[in-house]
C-alpha cells in the first residue's frame, strides 16, 4: 500500500504542475477504473450472447477537481504536454478521428445529452493498461471519466447506466461499434469473481475465482490491434448477414444468440463459407462460455482449460481474428506444466492471450514465454499474473 500511496502522491503533484494549485477551495479527488480480461466468450457480445470477463489490477487512475466556469480540461500521462479544453455549456464536438481525448469527450457529450447537470473539471488521466492490447483501456477511460464527472457533480448513477453511456460514447466519438461487455465489467466488476454476462438482458452471474487454486496470467504480444480500422465492423456485418439468412426460416431470430449448432451445420453449403464459419464460431462460443462458467464454479479447471483452447482454435480458424504471435503464445503456454488452458483475448489481430494456471506454475510460464517469444518474433512480451478486482470506484 505504501508504494501505491507514493504513486498517488506523485500523480497529484503532476496534476498540480499541469493545472495549477486552484483556489484552494476545490478538493482534489482520485478515481480508479480497472482494465478487464475476457476469460472466454469472444465476439459474442454484439451477437446478444454470453461473455465471461473479470476486472484486472492494471487500471486507469484519474486525478480530478471541479471548475465553476464549465470548462473541462484534460491531460494524459501518455501524451505529456497536451491539454485539451472544451466546455460543458456548449455542444461537445468530437476531436479528429484517433485523438486520445475522444473517449472522455464522448462521455461528457452523452451525459449532457442525458440531462445530467455537469460542472467543469480539470482531470489528469494515468493509464497502466496497454493501449491496443485488448485489455479495454478505452472502456476504463470512459467509465473512469464518467465516475469523475458524477463525483464532482454530486450525482449518483447505477453502474449499468454508466456502462450504457460509456458504450454510446465509444460508438459516437471513437467510431468503434463495441458490444456491452467492456463497459459493464469495468463499471460493475466484483473483487474475487468473474462475471457471466448475458449481453441480451444484461443479467449478471458472478463466479468466484479462488486465488489459492488459480491464477490468471496475461501475456501481451506487443502487437497493437486497431479495431476501428474496419475488420471489427466487417465481422459484425458478416454476423448480421447470417442473422438475415436464419430469419428466412424463423422470423423470431433476432441475433445469432437465437440459432443453435444444428441449425448452423444444416446451413453449411447454403451460406457463403465465410458467413457459415462466422456463425459457427459465435454459436459454438456461446455454448463454451456458459459451460466454462459452470465448470469454473465447480472448480473443474481442466475442463475450463479445454474450452479455452477450443475457443482459441475457433477464433483462429472460423472467425479469423488471431495472429501468428497469439497462436505461438497459446501453444507455448500449453507446454508449461500446471497451465490448464490459454486463448487469445480481446478483439484480436494482436493484443494479449489469457491463461489459467496453478499458482505454482506462474513463474515458469512467465519465464518460458519471455524466453521463447523474442526468439521467434524479436519482441519482448509483457507477462503478468492478476486477480479479479472490483469495478470502478472513488479512492478519495
Amino acid at each position: 500500500m505504501r508504494g501505491m500511496d507514493a504513486a498517488n502522491a506523485a500523480l497529484k503533484e503532476q496534476f498540480h504542475r499541469i493545472f495549477g494549485p486552484g483556489r484552494g477551495t476545490e478538493r482534489v479527488h482520485l478515481v480508479r477504473a480497472p482494465g478487464r480480461v475476457n476469460l472466454i466468450g469472444e465476439h459474442t457480445d454484439y451477437n446478444d450472447g454470453f461473455v465471461l470477463p473479470m476486472a484486472i489490477e492494471p487500471e486507469v487512475r484519474i486525478v480530478c477537481r471541479s471548475r465553476s466556469d464549465g470548462l473541462v480540461r484534460l491531460a494524459s500521462t501518455a501524451f505529456p504536454g497536451s491539454v485539451v479544453e472544451f466546455s460543458v455549456q456548449k455542444k461537445v464536438q468530437p476531436a479528429p478521428h484517433g485523438s486520445w481525448d475522444n473517449y472522455s469527450r464522448g462521455v461528457v457529450a452523452e451525459m449532457l445529452a442525458a440531462g445530467i447537470p455537469l460542472v467543469g473539471m480539470d482531470a489528469l488521466i494515468a493509464n497502466s493498461l496497454p493501449v491496443g492490447g485488448g485489455l479495454s483501456s478505452s472502456a476504463a477511460v470512459e467509465v473512469g471519466t464518467a465516475r469523475a464527472l458524477l463525483l464532482l457533480a454530486g450525482v449518483e448513477m447505477d453502474p449499468g447506466r454508466v456502462a450504457l453511456l460509456a458504450q454510446k460514447a465509444e460508438h459516437e466519438f471513437a467510431g468503434v461499434p463495441v458490444g456491452m461487455m467492456d463497459q459493464t465489467i469495468v463499471a460493475s466488476g466484483k473483487a474475487g469473481h468473474a462475471m457471466l454476462l448475458d449481453c441480451r438482458d444484461l443479467s449478471k452471474q458472478f463466479v468466484p475465482l479462488d486465488t489459492r487454486d488459480l491464477r490468471v496470467v496475461i501475456a501481451n504480444s506487443m502487437v497493437r490491434h486497431e479495431l476501428s480500422e474496419g475488420e471489427y465492423g466487417k465481422r459484425r456485418q458478416q454476423c448480421a448477414e447470417g442473422v438475415r439468412f436464419f430469419q428466412k426460416a424463423n422470423p423470431s431470430v433476432k441475433a445469432l444468440r437465437d440459432v443453435n449448432a444444428q441449425e448452423v451445420e444444416a446451413a453449411k453449403g447454403k451460406l457463403p463459407d465465410v458467413i457459415y464459419r462466422r456463425c459457427r464460431h459465435v454459436v459454438s462460443e456461446n455454448g463454451r462460455t456458459t459451460m466454462a462458467a459452470t465448470q469454473l464454479g465447480h472448480h473443474n479447471y481442466e475442463d475450463v482449460g479445454e474450452l479455452m483452447l477450443q475457443s482459441h482454435a475457433s477464433l483462429r480458424d472460423n472467425y479469423e481474428v488471431s495472429a501468428p504471435e497469439l497462436d505461438f503464445l497459446v501453444e507455448q503456454a500449453m507446454t508449461v506444466k500446471g497451465v490448464y488452458g490459454a486463448r487469445m483475448t480481446g478483439g484480436g489481430f494482436g493484443g494479449c492471450i489469457v491463461a489459467l494456471a496453478q499458482p505454482r506454475a506462474v513463474d515458469a510460464l512467465s519465464e518460458h514465454l519471455k524466453r521463447t517469444y523474442p526468439q521467434n518474433f524479436r519482441k519482448e512480451p509483457a507477462v503478468f499474473a492478476t486477480t479479479a478486482t472490483a469495478g470502478a470506484s472513488v479512492i478519495e
